[in-house]
Formats: C-alpha cells, structure tokens, sequence
C-alpha cells in the first residue's frame, strides 16, 4: 500500500485526561467548565514552552506531540505542578486533576493528526497513572535515565491491546528526595564484589525467602475445573472489601465501595461482573484466589480492604488474573473521606483500563454517574443495604428507616430511593408491615420518582418494569425490563424481573432464557430463581429438567431458604403431568401436614401461577385438581 498522505516517525506522545471529571460536572457545571477551561490554558501554555503540539482535546483529554521526550516529561512535570498550585485555591471537592502518560514511539501522521502503536501505548500508560501522577513507558524511560532532576518506580510489564510485546512501564517521582533513584528495579551489576556479596545473601536467606514467596504465592485456577465455562468477555468477581477498622459499625464503608465498584463494572456490555449477593458469600471466610475463580467462572478477582482513621480512609485494592495467579496491579490509597467517591471511579478506571475494555460514551457517562455527594447521606443508605442484606424483619424495617433518612438528606439520591422501594416491596411480600397494601403504594411511588431523576438506571428501570406487571401492564412491564437490560447488561436482578413479565404472558422460552442468564451471573442465587426456572421447564413440557430443578427447590426450601408448601406443591404437579401418582399424593400429604386446610384458593396468591391468559392457570388447576387439591 503507498504511503501517499501520511508518514511515519519517531514521537513522544503525551496523553492527559482529568479525574472525576463527570462527578464535578454533575455538582456544578460551570464551575467546572471554567476550571477546565484556565486548566488547559495551563497545560497549552506548558506544552508551547516545551516545543510541543497539542494535536487534540476532546473532552477532558489532551493529546500532545514532541520531538524529545525530555521536553515532554518535563512539560508533564511542570503541569502537574502548577496544576496541583491551583488546585490549592479549591475546595477538595472542586478540584481537577490529571492522569498524564507519555511514551517514545512510532507513530503515523495524516493531516496534522496522529495515529498507530505510539499514540495507543501513551493511552494506556495515562489511564494507568493516578491522579496527580504521570506514568512513562520503558521506552522513554530508557531515553531519560539520569537526563532530568526526577526519580522513577517501576510498575511492572503490562499487556497493551494489539501490541506483542508487554510495555515496561515506570511512575514518575516528582519529590526533590527521590531525584536519581529508580525502585522497584532489579538491576545487574558488573561488579564481582556485588555478585559474590549477592550470593552470599542468597545462600544465607534462601529459606526464608522461599518461605515468604510461598506465602504470597497465589495457585492459578484451572479453567477445566471451572464451575462454568469462562466468558470470551473479561469476567471478574468483586470480592467483600475487608473492614480492617475495629469497629464494627464502620463496616458499611467495606461494603459500599464494593457494591459501587460491582455496580459501576455492572454498566458496561464488554465485561462479566458477578453479582453482589454472589460475592457477598465470600465475605469474612479466607478463602483462596483459586477456589473463587473456579466457582464463580471468572478470570479476574478484585480484593482489598478499608479503613476508616479520622477524617482519611486508607484503602488496599488488587487486581489479580485467576488463570495465571499473578497480580495486575495493587494499590495503597490514604485519602480524605470526602473524597471517597473519586477514588471508587480510580478504582473502577484503572480495572477497565488493565482488562483493555472498550466503552461507549453512554458507558462512560454512566461508570461516572454518582448517585449522591453527600458523604453523610451516603454513609446512612450503606449502613441500611447492609441490614437489608440480612433478611429479617427488624432488619427490614431499621434498613427502611435509614433509608429514609439517606433520601432526606439527599432527596436526589437514586441509589438509595431504589433500595428504599425494595425495603417496600419486602414488607409487602413478606406480610412484614401492619398494612401490606401502604407498602406497595409506597413501592409504586418511588418507581414513577426515581424515573424522573435517572432515565439511564438500570436499577430504575427494572424497578418500574416490576411495578407496570403488578398493575397488570405486560407491554410496559416488558418495555422497561429490556431497557433494565440494555443499561445493565450483568445486572441479574434485572433479568429475573423481565423473566417474571414474560412466565406472566405465557413466553416461558424467553423466562428459562434469562433466568438461565441471571443464574451464570449471580451463582450463588437465591432459591427462587429455581421456582421460575422450574416453572418455564414445566410449561414447556421439558419435564426432566423441571423435575431435577424442583427437587433442588424442595432441598432449598427445607433448609428455610424457600415455602416449602409451595416446593411440594410444584412436585405435585409435575410428578401428577408425568404419569407418577404415588409421587404425587406424597407430596400432597406433606402439603396438608403442613397447612390442613390448603386448597387451590391459595393459588392466586402464588406469583408463578399468575397469568394474562386464564387458559394457562386452568391448565395447572386442572392437574393440581387431577392430584386431589381441593377447589
């Protein structure tokens, strides 16, 4: 091919883009365009003193091309420098900062604009880089050396997206003491003193070392062992982030940073993120890297712990690929509280950057979306999710009353809102309140609000699509559910819901189709997504596959997970289907041991055996009557 309107050639690329950036759009827009606009007059001013060109700046990001990639680090130090002076002037919560990497590359020019692996490689080292911090490439590393008054950490090979070779990339150290000093760096020395003073350490603490490596060892799992077969998308589990403090009350803070980073990932159509609840079994058990990857079916595993001191929260996160037992990456944060939620999007940011995950723009916004900046109002809906998870009824009611108190401080907080119906919606289903029917008033209130404040939910939309179906309105019940789905595409609870609509309609294909789906994303359901998975098998005369889904339901069930009335009376009908009557009148007999006076007046009160069309309640009437059930 000719290489007529471009050429090719050797360029240091640096790559800037601001942290946080759609949370302070979200607090205050202006403020934040205006902060924007003095900081890339700022970095334009650096770059044009360095001999650089900008050759791009959407957005928030800023890309630049240099000759030498001693003026582009330069540039870089110097911006984050006087960034970091400006800053100063600003509230915490106001204040902008940059991610910037650079690289030394080729690159491909065309019409003033730049392309290919250089470009590529300086991406992913700013995406690396944390806030405040620049990250370079092994190639510009070796390029600078001892050239500038810095110091450098090296991070480790990293896979980049169609590029062969790992890239070596190293942070750079800004502070005066650090200047000369490379870490984190094996390097060979010539010298025979240093190598036999080398060996001699080596002999003498062999042992130990071996010890303290086994330790930190982490055994790859086998994808053969594999509970499920891995996803072609990255997958990743979010484990319980630990809570090292030593009180117990501050546990909602472990708890909210894992169930935000769970949903932020949940956003996004090109990962496989394992539901909450699923993780949330992990919690407090030392259980090993290994055994998690090959139950839940993933590739990557997200550990860490918070600790709350003061007014700071130290925070420890690790990214770990299961398959080969090596960490990715793994960070210490020591943070004001306040700033929590711009360090669960670093968090969440430096996960998709280190899996090469593409986003769409509404992904991008939506991964940002903070539901809430109100540190109190946040701290209040954590401390409710994490009584609501207990499933009780006192639990219910204080988890509702926290909740409550979450949405009156911050009457915009959708996240809690959402949680607030659920509390509701327990109440109701599970006769908790004095007056059922108040519950689901109030579940159908949040809905039509929470819809108001935040169209692209999926939480919202799953919400409203349960709530159209309990007002008998399929078509928008479904219409909702698919949006549920197409906003969050790992969201399990949302693929139940739309599964609930469509058993409701009579299309059980689709019902096995998405709770099959929610069970591969959730794999530590809960036991009535056997119900439903058992119901769909049944109307479609997949009696087999029903009868083992059952049986699995009853075990559930007597182990309080389920009604077990309602497990034998699925047995009943299936076993009373297939021909099998003495099953049958067992399972009836265990039913009026149970409740004495049962009858099938009780069934309308049963969600399975609700339908649009009568003809396929009579069709299960019939065969329950079949079994001696009486009307």
């Amino acid at each position: 091919m000719a290489d007529e309107g471009f050429k090719r050639k050797l360029a240091a690329i640096f790559s800037a883009d601001a942290v946080g950036y759609s949370r302070l759009m979200g607090d205050d827009e202006e403020a934040t365009i205006r902060t924007l606009t003095e900081y890339r007059e700022t970095i334009t001013a650096q770059v044009k003193q360095h001999k650089g060109r900008v050759v791009d700046s959407p957005g928030d990001n800023v890309l630049v091309e240099f000759a030498s990639v001693v003026d582009a680090v330069r540039c870089a130090v110097e911006t984050q420098k006087q960034i970091a002076e400006r800053n100063s002037d600003l509230p915490e919560n106001r204040r902008m900062l940059f991610r910037i990497g650079v690289n030394l590359g080729d690159i491909v020019e065309e019409d003033n604009r730049i392309y290919g692996d250089g470009v590529n490689i300086a991406a992913r080292l700013e995406g690396l880089a944390e806030g405040g911090g620049i990250c370079i490439s092994g190639t510009a590393y070796d390029q600078l050396k001892n050239k500038l008054e810095l110091g450098y950490e090296f991070l480790g090979e990293h896979s980049v997206k169609n590029i062969t070779t790992p890239v070596r990339i190293y942070k750079v150290l800004m502070e005066p003491e650090a200047a000369g000093k490379t870490i984190g760096e094996k390097r060979k020395t010539k010298r025979w003193i240093a190598v036999a003073v080398a060996v001699i350490v080596l002999i003498g603490f062999a042992g130990w070392y071996l010890y303290i490596e086994q330790s930190k060892r982490i055994e790859p799992a086998s994808v053969e062992k594999m509970a499920f077969p891995l996803p072609e998308k990255p997958s990743i589990a979010v484990l319980p982030f630990n809570n090292l403090s030593n009180d117990p009350v501050q546990d909602y803070i472990a708890v909210g940073i894992t169930e935000n980073i769970i949903s932020a990932l949940s956003n996004i159509s090109d990962m496989f993120v394992i539901a909450s609840d699923s993780t949330l079994t992990y919690k407090g058990k030392p259980v090993k890297i290994q055994q998690v990857s090959e139950e839940l079916g993933v590739r990557y595993v997200l550990q860490g712990s918070a600790q709350k001191s003061g007014n700071r929260v130290r925070v420890n996160a690790q990214l770990i690929d299961a398959t080969t037992g090596h960490y990715l990456w793994s960070e210490k944060y020591d943070r004001e509280l306040q700033a929590l939620f711009d360090l669960q999007d670093e968090i969440t940011h430096k996960i998709i950057v280190e899996l090469q995950v593409k986003l769409t723009e509404g992904e991008q916004a939506r991964i940002s979306q903070k539901s809430t900046t109100n540190l109190e109002a946040w701290s209040i809906a954590n401390r409710g999710l994490a009584l609501w998870m207990r499933k009780s009824k006192e639990n219910n009611a204080k988890a509702m009353e926290l909740l409550e108190k979450a949405v009156e401080l911050d009457p915009n907080y959708v996240w809690a809102w959402v949680r607030l119906a659920w509390t509701h919606v327990q109440a109701a289903d599970q006769g908790w309140g004095q007056n059922p029917s108040e519950h689901f008033k109030m579940f159908l209130e949040i809905s039509k609000k929470v819809l108001a404040m935040d169209e692209a939910n999926s939480d919202v939309h799953a919400l409203l699509g349960l709530a159209y179906l309990l007002q008998k309105e399929p078509e928008k019940a479904i219409a909702e559910g698919e949006k549920a789905i197409v906003l969050g595409p790992t969201n399990a609870q949302a693929h139940v819901l739309l599964a609930v609509t469509m058993n409701d309609i009579g299309r059980f294909d689709d019902a096995i189709r998405l709770v099959e789906k929610a069970m591969r994303l959730h794999p530590y359901y809960p036991a009535y997504y056997l119900a439903w998975l058992g119901g769909g098998y049944r109307m479609t005369g997949r009696y087999e596959d029903a009868l083992k889904v059952c049986k699995q339901l009853l075990d559930r069930s007597q182990k309080g997970e389920f009604p077990v009335i309602y497990a034998h009376l699925y047995l009943v009908e299936l076993y009373t289907e297939i021909g099998k009557e003495d099953e049958a009148q067992a399972h009836a007999a265990e039913i009026f041991k149970i409740e004495p006076g049962f009858s099938l007046k009780r069934i309308r009160s049963v969600n399975s055996f609700d339908y649009q069309d009568p003809a396929l309640l009579e069709r299960r009437l019939k065969v329950l009557r079949k079994a001696g059930i009486p009307d």
